[in-house]
């Protein structure tokens, strides 16, 4: 009853657009990610409703809105997709992790510093995500981009990961929270939209996100040191369309989606998060040359080896073998036998 009731509203919410189709003429509905991040406003808007429509002569249009201005949660976007509600949908993939475990492999935190490092664990990735997404959500993956590096906002003052011990901070997925409760902190679920109101209140100490995200959000006013680690790793966000919308297609307009969604959103998204990190952090610090805006002012704190190395044990020892006990044993396999040589890390196997 309840799922129902979620797919009736946001079937109302978003005019009950479906896939329609005239001789000439196919809209697509297309529900994209968080409507106030850089990855939507950049990348997902001008793909989805100016390129994609002019390289189709005009037999594709795109009636567009986002999970967050429907007013769902990103973790009801490839529920809601695979029932049909719309054609398209864009959500980070450790928001469906509750609906599919093994989706937390796309992006396992500490593993990849730089979005080279990033760009290849997805790569390796995407094959098994493609088969995740088929049996679990009835889609097809057209893309996965990257949110910056996911790094952790504080209120007061923080010298080091071992600070973060006690606290109460918001993470950016399950093994993100899995990671905090290892390290002594209580991992809070919380929406990307409450966390300044939570900051300011009190209810949470730090929160995990990307510094891009966070700049752009306004995170830097209710907190005062960023501890620059990938704790929540990159937080890649999935594109995908309804199996049934997608067979639909000519096979023409499956290879015009398939090859320009690649070169015009998926790359540049990841080409422009390869310099992301420097320039948000000295967005957020004032450190450096800040090309987004009016630089803020928080304290950076300076990752030491001791710290990579205490989160790459805690990586190891605790958070990856507690993915593996709420996992699917065949897609722990097949993560170690693609993901896990790219990186160079194997999840324990009973």
């Amino acid at each position: 009853m309840k799922r129902s009731l979620h797919v009736l509203l946001a079937a109302v919410a978003l005019g009950a657009v479906v896939l329609t189709s005239t001789a000439n003429a196919k809209e697509l509905s297309v529900v994209g990610s968080w409507s106030s991040l850089p990855l939507h406003k950049k990348f997902e808007v001008p793909f989805w409703t100016k390129d994609l429509p002019a390289d189709s002569g005009g037999k594709i249009s795109v009636r567009m809105t986002t999970f967050d201005q429907m007013g769902i949660k990103g973790s009801d976007v490839f529920r809601l997709l695979s029932s049909g509600v719309f054609d398209v949908g864009m959500t980070v993939a450790d928001y469906e992790v509750g609906d599919a475990p093994a989706l937390q492999g796309v992006d396992v935190p500490m593993v990849a510093t730089t979005a080279a490092q990033a760009q290849a664990m997805v790569k390796a990735a995407r094959p098994m995500v493609d088969d995740i997404m088929k049996q679990q959500f009835n889609a097809k993956v057209l893309a996965i981009a990257p949110y910056p590096p996911q790094v952790v906002f504080c209120k007061g003052d923080i010298k080091s990961l071992a600070d973060l011990k006690g606290k109460k901070v918001r993470g950016s997925g399950r093994m993100t929270t899995d990671f905090l409760k290892a390290l002594g902190a209580t991992g809070v679920n919380l929406p990307f939209s409450e966390v300044p109101g939570a900051l300011q209140r009190g209810v949470i100490d730090c929160a995990v996100t990307g510094a891009g995200s966070g700049y752009s959000a306004g995170w830097y006013q209710v907190s005062h040191s960023l501890l620059p680690i990938p704790l929540g790793g990159w937080d890649p966000v999935i594109t995908a369309m309804n199996m049934n919308s997608w067979n639909s297609l000519s096979p023409k307009m499956q290879q015009l989606i398939t090859s320009n969604i690649k070169s015009q959103f998926e790359e540049p998204a990841w080409q422009a998060a390869s310099g992301a990190l420097k320039n948000n952090i000295a967005c957020l610090t004032g450190n450096g040359t800040c090309s987004s805006g009016k630089p803020a002012h928080m304290k950076l704190v300076k990752v030491s080896p001791a710290d990579i190395a205490k989160a790459r044990k805690i990586l190891h020892d605790k958070v990856l073998p507690e993915w593996a006990a709420h996992t699917d044993r065949k897609w722990i396999v097949r993560w170690n036998q693609t993901v896990g040589k790219t990186v160079g890390v194997q999840v324990p196997l009973n």
